[in-house]
């Protein structure tokens, strides 16, 4: 079993360990953009981190949508989710691809982050949703309120993955107080829950395949069971961008709502585009779940996740949509 764990996970590994790369053409480049006018296209950059979940951005250059609205898009990958933020807040990016309680944290300590577009969903189905915490086949934990009192793993503490797991165990009737969530990257995670060091693993796909198949067990799809149509992350920007640029914001979320729902009607184009910016082989990519891709949040949804984070310590104060989403 180890065996065919250390092979998957070395074969996704490279997801979040690729060097930063850059597409389009140099700022100040001759592009014309298609439907411009004629004008040359206006460059913007976008931070995002090359993980399934990003396929739109990705999927929407290719076929021109970014061109179609007059602009020359350069997507920069960082290897994690800390230099994005910042990364938008100094100007090295215009726009940016985070999940909602990061951006909800730094709007909590009193940066002004906006979303503009929203970027991956659960999927509502738990036999599609694409993570899930994953148990070894003999342990004793059988549902998520057995998460009690034991350790579980998440890629960041006080984030999306802790959050939701609270609220379904507590949901279960358990205490999520008493859970121990332990940080451990996702190509880890199933390491770590084979040797021991975690009870519980919460992985996402491709990881989260690669553990069904090496026969860990689905305990929660907790996604799914805190809400069904969860959103999950999305593209944000400044809002002093969101106030002085609203016309490049227009274009923007125009072409990326088009990248979403293309994405969603072609995933076998999906499956093929994440081929081409991480290593996930073929084989992988075809057995993997995707997440549901969808051009307008959940209001609803994100409400629930905002009250969540703040019941459980990760939010000082409630979270305002009308400052958080798209208007």
């Amino acid at each position: 079993m180890m065996k065919r764990i250390a092979t998957a996970a070395a074969a996704a590994l490279t997801i979040l360990s690729l060097a930063a790369c850059g597409s389009g053409s140099p700022s100040g480049g001759s592009q014309t953009a298609a439907g411009g006018g004629g004008g040359q296209a206006q460059k913007i950059t976008v931070g995002v981190i090359p993980i399934v979940d990003t396929a739109p951005i990705w999927l929407g250059k290719s076929k021109g949508f970014f061109t179609e609205e007059g602009l020359d898009l350069d997507i920069q990958t960082a290897t994690g989710g800390s230099a994005i933020v910042p990364g938008v807040q100094s100007g090295s990016y215009d726009f940016a691809f985070s999940n909602l309680i990061s951006v909800m944290v730094a709007r909590d300590k009193g940066l002004d982050m906006r979303f503009v577009a929203d970027g991956a969903s659960s999927t509502g189905d738990p036999a599609k949703e694409f993570g899930a915490v994953l148990v070894k086949a003999d342990s004793p934990i059988k549902t998520a309120k057995d998460l009690a009192g034991k350790k579980v793993s998440v890629n960041n503490l006080a984030n999306i993955g802790d959050t939701t797991i609270k609220s379904v165990v507590e949901k279960a009737g358990g205490d999520p107080s008493t859970v121990q969530f332990v940080e451990v990257a996702f190509p880890d995670a199933q390491a770590a829950l084979e040797k021991g060091v975690v009870d519980a693993a919460w992985i996402l796909d491709p990881f989260r395949t690669a553990g069904v198949e090496a026969g860990d067990r689905v305990i929660s799809n907790n996604f799914v069971e805190f809400d069904p149509k969860l959103d999950i992350a999305g593209y944000f920007t400044s809002g002093d961008t969101v106030k002085n640029k609203p016309e490049l914001v227009g274009k923007f979320t125009r072409a990326m709502n088009k990248s979403l729902e293309y994405a969603q009607e072609h995933p076998q184009e999906v499956r093929d585009i994440v081929g081409t910016y991480t290593k996930i082989d073929a084989a992988t990519r075809a057995k993997m779940n995707l997440p549901l891709y969808r051009s307008a949040f959940d209001r609803a949804a994100v409400q629930k996740l905002g009250d969540a984070a703040q019941k459980y310590g990760t939010l000082s104060k409630p979270v305002n949509l009308d400052d958080l989403l798209p208007r």
